[in-house]
């Protein structure tokens, strides 16, 4: 095994080392003392037909509540469509151009 190969297996179980380590921190699954349970939580669910006037209440988070955060993950996302079509874009059609 060359020097290479054993940096990548060393960095590879210390990576996982780390996730595992911070998967056993977290809080057991529906315990009160978890991050999810909070204020915000209840606000959408108890007030969101009363403020947004949506009936949808997963319309009304997306679009009322969290309008900017969607639209700039819609821009992420154009902009890393975009940038895989011009990185694989061919140069046939192209002719003498060149």
């Amino acid at each position: 095994m060359n020097l290479r190969t054993l940096l990548v297996v060393i960095i590879a179980i210390g990576a996982l080392y780390t996730m595992l380590g911070a998967v056993a921190e977290l809080p057991p699954y529906g315990a009160q003392d978890n991050p999810s349970f909070n204020p915000v939580t209840e606000r959408y669910i108890g007030k969101a037909l009363e403020e947004t006037g949506v009936l949808n209440m997963v319309t009304s988070i997306v679009l009322d509540y969290r309008a900017y955060d969607t639209m700039f993950e819609s821009i992420v996302l154009l902009t890393a469509a975009l940038a895989v079509t011009v990185v694989l874009k061919t140069d046939e059609g192209m002719g003498d151009r060149r």
